[in-house]
């Protein structure tokens, strides 16, 4: 992934020194298994791990003539160590190690989502009751609809946020697998108690039947998942988007001291921030799929999986953390307007009480498709003439047979329509005010 989107701790988790410590990690609790079972030495074992080490820049001059990343690794090792290193791999195959250590990156980056995504459930629900009593106007189709609490958008996005950290959580524990079992998962050169023994010293669980990978459908869920987290971003993203347009205005992404929107308008302020977030979320989703065609591989394993792999999981992981926190700074200083809110509700001439005059009607005893036929009449020609929707009601003598002023004015009152509001932010944040 490109710089510009690499927050440090995150890219530092996918960095070529932190793939290969893992590895020397993984290669060290195996060591320390083998000598548990009296294969390897104890003064052997105190040998390796004082001088198990390796030099990145060695690591790639090797590569250059072995055409093998996990040999130069070795060799790298191996140069560190001394004659003790034959200790070292025994019984392995490559892929024990790649996707071992790859399990621990992943949880690694996993955890620092899980950091992010509570930090932005937290603003989420902060901001829903800052705006409990903003009252906007619900669009359907980008249309008019009924009136709202906007908070209720950040109750939404509150709720939609703790299903994504439950989905990670079990994510994690989907990732969180090793395997060290040989060639192709037969345990044919080294006994199933190094597995264990290792695993538990890396706090990870065994791929229950492996082939010589660990399988892809781990992996798929975890870019799903993550997917996933940045569809809702980009759902939050959208919503700023719309609200921004002059047109509507109703919110818009923070501005900061000496940004410019335009090389050519200097009057633009542009929702850059949440415009990035969409595209990004793109790039996202397309890894993703990627990852699902790594989960069929030829027999017990081929490696058209790895060098996909190499992009898509650091760089989902990379995106995804960059893209919280790139929301959490818009919403913290997001610039909202009820006073416009109020003003666009207004734009539709109180045609959003429709529904409530359709029920009034039919609670008088009209059928539906009467009450529906004279309501929409009346909408119509309010839109058509730009006139307020209740004067026409009650300048229409068949309204007036079943409806009195009084009665067609209280159907206007704004307030009905966040009556229950309460309702709903008891249901998701219990008895939280």
């Amino acid at each position: 992934m490109i710089q510009r989107y690499t927050r440090q701790q995150m890219g530092e988790i996918w960095s070529p020194e932190n793939k290969f410590r893992k590895w020397l990690e993984v290669e060290i609790a195996v060591c320390e298994a083998w000598a548990e079972l009296g294969k390897i030495p104890k003064d052997a074992l105190k040998e390796i791990k004082e001088k198990a080490d390796f030099d990145l820049k060695r690591i790639d001059e090797i590569e250059a003539t072995v055409k093998h990343d996990v040999i130069a690794f070795l060799t790298a090792v191996a140069e560190k160590v001394g004659p003790v290193s034959r200790y070292i791999h025994m019984g392995l195959t490559s892929s024990d190690v790649v996707d071992t250590a790859l399990a621990l990156q992943m949880r690694q980056a996993a955890e620092l989502i899980m950091n992010d995504l509570e930090k932005i459930k937290e603003l989420f629900r902060e901001k829903a009751f800052q705006y409990k009593d903003t009252i906007c106007m619900g669009r359907s189709h980008g249309v008019h609809a009924e009136p709202t609490s906007f908070g209720l958008r950040f109750a939404l996005w509150y709720e939609e946020a703790k299903r994504n950290i439950d989905r990670l959580v079990s994510a994690i524990d989907r990732i969180s697998v090793g395997k060290i079992s040989g060639a192709v998962g037969t345990f044919s050169n080294i006994p199933p108690q190094i597995e264990e023994i290792a695993l538990r010293k890396l706090g990870l669980k065994p791929e229950p039947v492996a082939t010589q990978v660990v399988q892809r459908d781990r992996h798929a869920e975890f870019l799903s998942v993550l997917a996933l987290i940045a569809a809702m971003i980009e759902k939050v993203a959208v919503e700023i988007r719309h609200l921004q347009r002059t047109e509507v205005l109703e919110a818009e992404e923070p501005f900061t001291a000496g940004q410019k929107g335009s090389s050519a308008m200097p009057h633009k302020r542009n929702p850059v921030g949440c415009e990035n977030l969409s595209g990004l979320a793109r790039l996202v989703r397309s890894n993703a799929f990627a990852s699902f065609e790594n989960i069929a591989l030829w027999h017990d394993r081929d490696i058209s999986h790895s060098s996909v792999e190499r992009v898509i999981i650091p760089d989902n992981c990379i995106l995804v953390d960059y893209m919280l926190n790139r929301l959490y700074e818009i919403i913290k200083d997001l610039r909202v307007y009820p006073e416009r809110m109020l003003k666009n509700i207004e734009l539709s001439f109180g045609l959003y009480n429709s529904q409530r005059v359709l029920l009034a009607l039919i609670e008088k005893g009209l059928t539906r498709e009467e009450a529906y036929r004279i309501v929409q009449s009346n909408a119509m020609q309010s839109w058509k003439d730009s006139k307020p929707f209740m004067d026409l009601l009650l300048n229409d003598s068949e309204v007036r047979k079943y409806l009195t002023e009084g009665e067609i004015k209280s159907i206007f009152e704004l307030n009905y329509y966040t009556r229950n509001i309460e309702f709903i932010y008891k249901r998701v944040f219990g008895d939280e005010d």
